[in-house]
C-alpha cells in the first residue's frame, strides 16, 4: 500500500515568537506531517519551496502552543462561597483550617463519578484550547485516597483523548491531609508512599509526582518521603513550594532533581541557587497570588539574575485560582510580576514545555514538533498587554489544524 504524503502547510509574512524571543525578519513557516519542516526569511521562500503547499495565509504573530504546566481543573462542586468570605476578610489559612478550602473540594470530588468529573472538566480545557493551549498538565490531589486519586488522573487521560491536545499528569496525593487523617500525618504519607505512587505507577496513570510542602500541608520531611518514593517508580518530581512561608520546599526538591518548584513567592537566595544549580524551573502562579490579594511576589529579579527559567501557569484551581485563560496570565505575570512580555510569553512556551519535562516542545524550530498558534495581531507583545478573546486565528496541534477562523 502506497503511503500518503504528509500535507504541507505553508504560513507567509508571520512575525515568529519562537519560544524564546521574536525573530527580527518576517518569516514564512512550512509544516511537513507533525513537524516544522522550514522556518525561513520571507526573501528566501522561492516558488520550488512553496509549491505543493496549501496556503495558510499571511500575516498575523505566530507562537509555539501554549504549555500550561500547573494546573488542577478536574475537580467537584464549586468553592464561590470562599471566594466571598475571602472578601469579607478571611484569610486563605483561615478558610484551610475550618475545614474550607481544598477539603471542601475533596468531599464534592470523592461525591462525584468519573462521568461527572468528565462533564464538569471538559468546558474548562477547550475554554484554555481557545486560547491557544496545546499542551496542559493536570494535577490530582482532590480525592486524598487511592481510589479517588485514581479516579481523578483516569479522567485527566480521558479529557486528553477526547480533545486535540497533549495532557500530561501529575499525583498530587500530598496535596491536603484528608480529614479521616488528621491526626496521623506521618501514616497518610505512608499511604501515599506505599499505595497510591506504586498503583498510579503501575497503571500508568501518573507522569511526575508532585506534593504541597506549606505549614498547612506537609513538612519539608515528609515531601521528601515522597519524592523517594516517585523516584523509586521512575517518575519524575515537582512541587508546590514556599507560598505561603519559606520552609526550604524548593530547595530541597531541587536536590531531589525536581522539573519545578511552583509558586515560589517565599523562595530566599539559598533556594534560588539550589534551583538554578539543578536545573530546575520556577514556576510563576500570578492568578493565585491575584485571587488570593497576596502582597510576597516571587524573587523575580533573583530568579532573573540567577539564570533560572521562569515558568507562567493559571494554577487554574476551584479555590485559589478559577480562571481558566492562559494568555490573562501572561498579562498579570507582567503587571503583577514585572515579567517583560517576552519573558511571560516564554514563560508559557518554552520555559512551561520545560517545566513538564518536555524540552521539544515550546519551540518554534526547524524538526520541532508542529503545535502552533497564529494570532491576530501586529506583536508578541500585544498577548500580554491586552486581555482580549479571539485573537487566536489559527490552532495547530501535532501538524493538524483545530482552529481556523
Amino acid at each position: 500500500m502506497t503511503q500518503a504524503t504528509p500535507t504541507r502547510l505553508l504560513w507567509r509574512d508571520v512575525t515568529v515568537f519562537d519560544g524564546l524571543a521574536t525573530r527580527p525578519e518576517s518569516m514564512a513557516v512550512i509544516v511537513e506531517g507533525e513537524r516544522i519542516a522550514r522556518l525561513i526569511p520571507m526573501p528566501q521562500l522561492d516558488a520550488e519551496l512553496a509549491h505543493g503547499c496549501r496556503d495558510m495565509g499571511r500575516g498575523g504573530v505566530m507562537t509555539p502552543g501554549l504549555v500550561d504546566c500547573h494546573t488542577h481543573i478536574v475537580f467537584g462542586g464549586g468553592r464561590a462561597g470562599e471566594f466571598e468570605a475571602r472578601l469579607e476578610g478571611a484569610s486563605y489559612e483561615e478558610i484551610a483550617r475550618r475545614g474550607g478550602g481544598i477539603l471542601s473540594t475533596v468531599a464534592a470530588t470523592r461525591e462525584a463519578d468519573e462521568d461527572a468529573l468528565f462533564a464538569a472538566a471538559l468546558p474548562r480545557l477547550e475554554a484554555m484550547l481557545a486560547d491557544g493551549a496545546t499542551t496542559v498538565e493536570i494535577k490530582s490531589g482532590y480525592g486524598l485516597t487511592v481510589a479517588d486519586e485514581l479516579k481523578m488522573l483516569r479522567v485527566a487521560r480521558r479529557l486528553g483523548e477526547a480533545l486535540p491536545v497533549r495532557v500530561v499528569t501529575t499525583l498530587l496525593g500530598a496535596h491536603a491531609l484528608p480529614p479521616e487523617y488528621r491526626d496521623a500525618p506521618d501514616a497518610y504519607i505512608d499511604l501515599v508512599c506505599e499505595a497510591m505512587i506504586p498503583a498510579a505507577a503501575a497503571e500508568g496513570l501518573a507522569d511526575a509526582v508532585d506534593v504541597f510542602c506549606e505549614t498547612i500541608a506537609f513538612s519539608v520531611a515528609q515531601c521528601e518521603r515522597v519524592f523517594q518514593a516517585a523516584k523509586a517508580h521512575g517518575l519524575p518530581i515537582k512541587a508546590h513550594a514556599e507560598q505561603l512561608s519559606n520552609l526550604g520546599g524548593s530547595a530541597m526538591a531541587a536536590r531531589h532533581g525536581a522539573l519545578s518548584a511552583d509558586h515560589v513567592e517565599y523562595l530566599d537566595e539559598a533556594g534560588v541557587q539550589a534551583m538554578r544549580e539543578a536545573g530546575s524551573v520556577a514556576v510563576i502562579l500570578p492568578g493565585a497570588y491575584h485571587t488570593l490579594h497576596e502582597t510576597q511576589a516571587p524573587p523575580i529579579a533573583a530568579l532573573r539574575r540567577a539564570g533560572v527559567p521562569m515558568a507562567v501557569a493559571t494554577d487554574a484551581n476551584p479555590g485559589s485560582s478559577p480562571l481558566f485563560m492562559p494568555t490573562l496570565m501572561l498579562n498579570l505575570a507582567c503587571t503583577l510580576f514585572r515579567l517583560t512580555p517576552s519573558e511571560a510569553l516564554a514563560g508559557m512556551t518554552a520555559h512551561g514545555a520545560a517545566a513538564l519535562g518536555l524540552g521539544e516542545l515550546g519551540r518554534l524550530a526547524e524538526g520541532a514538533p508542529a503545535d502552533l498558534c497564529v494570532w491576530n495581531l501586529d506583536a508578541p507583545a500585544e498577548l500580554a498587554y491586552a486581555v482580549q478573546p479571539g485573537r487566536l486565528r489559527q490552532r495547530v496541534f501535532q501538524g493538524a489544524i483545530s482552529h481556523d477562523i
